[in-house]
């Protein structure tokens, strides 16, 4: 008769699993309308089935001393450690999501002492009782309509997820260690330039104080020299001062104390890689933010086939065994072994609207989660076209501000020299040399941001994790 029992229990959940087929979970596919060739701006280059991320960052920047900044960061930084751990979290939720299809066992074991009340202890013969259980539990939820199944990709959706965002901190950091790298190239260049102009405009205060005992200027020409001389060495100490700053950024990138940061020169700094775009679906594969919002979408997706299925029966299989004595030398005796099965189904019929609030949720949380997906790409398109256009536009202006720079040199050379002759006026001169030196200065700003958009570019089109 038990033998009977536990065949019609399991009869019937073989035609409940049979029904797998008619699955409420449903398969997730990615929305065609998130990538549009419209949304890519990225007319400025060639667009070509290989682009420039899957060049590893280790061939993008070929600076010594950068290269081991690099990798002493990912070895270092706080923001990848935490990233690390965020990750190791969801890998542990996915195993036990993973788990989840195998049935739950306990084993226990239990004593109880009962005194007895007078008029029973000539019943039992004795004034107290005292009861062993050895026993093991068994419970398990058949996955009929592919909870189990859902919430497992939803777990993994959300680890894959987290792998993208340990990508995403390697992407910015690399991006950002560059980019301050380069900052401090450009700021020594234009410390240089300007400790150069202060010795040049020492010289010149002397060369404006000896024309004024000749009696060629007055002394507004003086203290208009020395004027400029003071602002150029207050411009030094700006300077000097932005690059500890910077320094002390960096280090704290590298995941150490403010140090002083170990550099090259900015002549040297040369990115040989070709510039590619590649074309639009790549960033979904290569920029690790945007496959983190479709990574949260499918989450999302699959934690409303879960809200779905609570709305249907479930099976679940329940069984115990054991032994069970008076005595405890008695307990492991084949007397005192029992065994129980219970199979149930259950559907939920009235529940306080929890069920209904639960899936409407989900599919808001759904929609929720669909909307920042076509956001990241959007804004993802928007820093590539960025991107192109200042690297763009620092190239063009490079040529211009060069030739600026040569004519407020040779204006500079022409004024000094018709000054000493009495022919030019000294306001001629300080404007001159004034124009010279913020052209040199910009020059290295544009040279700075021409590195800069492409770090960008790299950085927008998802390179630098692998």
């Amino acid at each position: 008769m038990r033998r009977s029992s536990i065949y019609k229990v399991i009869m019937a959940g073989a035609v409940l699993l049979s029904l797998q087929s008619c699955f409420v979970a449903k398969d997730y596919e990615r929305p065609a309308e998130v990538v549009q060739e419209e949304f890519f701006r990225t007319d400025q280059l060639p667009q070509d089935s290989l682009n420039m991320t899957e060049v590893s960052w280790r061939e993008m920047f070929t600076d010594p001393f950068l290269s081991t900044y690099i990798e002493e960061a990912l070895a270092n930084n706080l923001d990848i450690r935490i990233a690390l751990q965020q990750m190791n979290m969801a890998g542990a939720y996915l195993k036990q999501g993973k788990a989840s299809y195998f049935p739950s066992v306990n084993a226990g074991f239990s004593m109880v002492h009962q005194e007895l009340a007078g008029n029973n202890q000539s019943l039992y013969g004795r004034s107290s009782i005292e009861q062993f259980d050895l026993t093991a539990d068994l419970s398990w939820e058949a996955d009929i309509w592919g909870k189990i199944r859902s919430n497992e990709k939803a777990l993994q959706a959300s680890f894959l997820q987290s792998v993208e965002a340990h990508k995403a901190v390697k992407t910015e950091l690399i991006a950002n260690l560059a980019s301050l790298y380069y900052r401090l190239l450009a700021l020594d260049e234009q410390l240089e330039v300007t400790r150069q102009t202060v010795l040049n405009r020492e010289r010149s205060l002397e060369t404006i104080r000896a024309l004024k005992d000749a009696g060629n200027v007055t002394e507004v020409g003086v203290q208009q020299t020395q004027a400029q001389l003071y602002r150029a060495q207050a411009v030094v100490i700006d300077l000097e001062n932005e690059i500890r700053l910077l320094e002390n950024t960096f280090s704290i990138l590298l995941g150490d104390a403010p140090h002083q940061i170990e550099r090259s020169e900015l002549e040297r700094q040369e990115i040989l890689t070709e510039l590619k775009t590649g074309v639009p679906v790549q960033l979904l594969r290569n920029r690790p933010d945007v496959a983190a919002a479709e990574f949260n979408l499918i989450n999302a997706f699959q934690l409303t086939n879960v809200a779905r299925s609570n709305f249907y029966p479930s099976l679940r299989i329940n069984a115990s065994t054991g032994f069970q004595s008076l005595d405890l030398g008695d307990l492991i005796d084949t007397n005192n072994l029992f065994a129980s099965i219970v199979g149930s189904l259950t559907q939920p019929i009235f529940n306080r609207r929890q069920i209904k609030t639960q899936y409407e949720v989900a599919q808001a949380r759904e929609e929720i989660a669909f909307l920042n997906f076509r956001q990241a790409l959007l804004l993802a398109s928007g820093e590539v076209s960025d991107a192109l256009y200042n690297y763009q536009a620092a190239t063009e202006k490079m040529e211009v501000k060069l030739k600026e720079a040569e004519s407020y040199d040779l204006a500079t050379s022409y004024s000094e020299e018709l000054l000493n002759n009495g022919l030019a006026n000294y306001l001629e001169v300080l404007t001159a040399r004034e124009n010279y030196l913020n052209a040199q200065l910009e020059l290295i700003n544009i040279r700075y941001d021409e590195l800069s958009s492409i770090v960008n570019l790299y950085q927008a089109l998802g390179g630098g994790w692998e």
